[in-house]
């Protein structure tokens, strides 16, 4: 790290800079401290901003690290054994089952980050365009759900940045102006649980391209190489931790796990609101611990509990 300064007319003002490397380029931080600063001021504003910066640099490797990982044969095998066991087929899922999918995966994933719109509310919204009083922006996004479910059911694309900014787009282009749009300077993402303790901060906007363009390229160099599971297990956690977006991350990325499912002809998978604790701790294994089987183990049960869902509403409609 290094001191900058730089003269406006008859003042200075002090920068703290930390130089670093992605792919190819040469990028730098830098900390504003103040102008016209005595040395008193200097030092102590420099140890804040080498702390901020060394804060920075340690969120960024975690949140690159994860793509660092190898799985053993032995590991690869037990994965495909448990793809085999899934109690569903892509080829079981009749035009009336995508349906019944597609309203239990847009009430639960908008439920997941704060939509009030119930089950049946979703069910006569997409169904009969019926309605209910209640908030326009949570109508919007779940018709926009739906439709980036027929989307993705219909592209051939596995993942790009282009293919992530569109999903986005359609899921909020009738609720938020910034829609398809990547987080810009400044807008920085901080995710709370409940008590108002950060679990997570997203990647500073400047990384945000490059740690896409990441995984994208992770992604196609070991889609033959690794399961279906797995695949879409790694691109939905990195995507959560990249956070690229001012809001509608986690709808997006269970969007693109379902994508990639859908390419390896895998089902799709619905996590219900239920179990978003759950959620939210494979989240965390993964952040922290390159942890994978939490999420492996959270993708079968809802797989289960998908086919049960399936068939409950098979008897009801007999």
């Amino acid at each position: 790290m290094h001191l900058e300064k730089r003269k406006t007319g008859n003042k200075i003002k002090y920068y703290l800079a930390h130089s670093y490397r992605e792919g190819y380029k040469i990028y730098k931080l830098r900390k504003y401290l103040g102008v016209d600063l005595n040395q008193s001021k200097l030092n102590k504003r420099r140890k804040i901003a080498e702390k901020l910066i060394l804060e920075e640099i340690y969120r960024y490797n975690i949140i690159k690290d994860p793509l660092h990982f190898e799985l053993s044969e032995k590991e690869i095998v037990i994965i495909k054994k448990l793809e085999s066991e899934i109690p569903l087929k892509i080829s079981h899922l009749s035009k009336e089952a995508w349906k019944i999918f597609s309203s239990l995966f847009t009430y639960n994933t908008n439920a997941i980050e704060g939509s009030k719109l119930n089950k049946e509310e979703v069910r006569n919204l997409l169904e009969n365009d019926k309605w209910p009083d209640k908030s326009k922006e949570d109508i919007a996004e779940a018709y926009g759900v739906d439709e980036a479910i027929r989307f993705i059911r219909g592209t051939k694309e596995h993942l790009s940045i282009e293919l992530i900014k569109k999903i986005h787009k359609i899921v909020f282009k009738n609720s938020k102006p910034f829609a398809g749009q990547l987080r810009k300077k400044g807008e920085e993402v901080v995710v709370m649980d409940g008590r108002g303790n950060i679990v997570h901060e997203g990647a500073p906007p400047s990384r945000i391209n490059h740690l896409l363009k990441e995984l994208v390229q992770w992604y196609n160099s070991n889609r033959t190489k690794y399961p279906g599971l797995v695949l879409g297990a790694v691109v939905h956690n990195q995507f959560e931790n990249i956070h690229p977006f001012r809001d509608g991350n986690g709808r997006v990325g269970r969007l693109l796990l379902n994508n990639v499912l859908l390419k390896h002809n895998l089902p799709p998978i619905n996590i219900n609101f239920t179990n978003r604790v759950e959620y939210y701790i494979a989240l965390k294994e993964y952040e922290t611990r390159k942890n994978l089987k939490p999420t492996i183990k959270l993708f079968i049960k809802e797989y289960k509990n998908l086919k049960r869902d399936l068939g409950d509403h098979k008897k009801n409609k007999m």
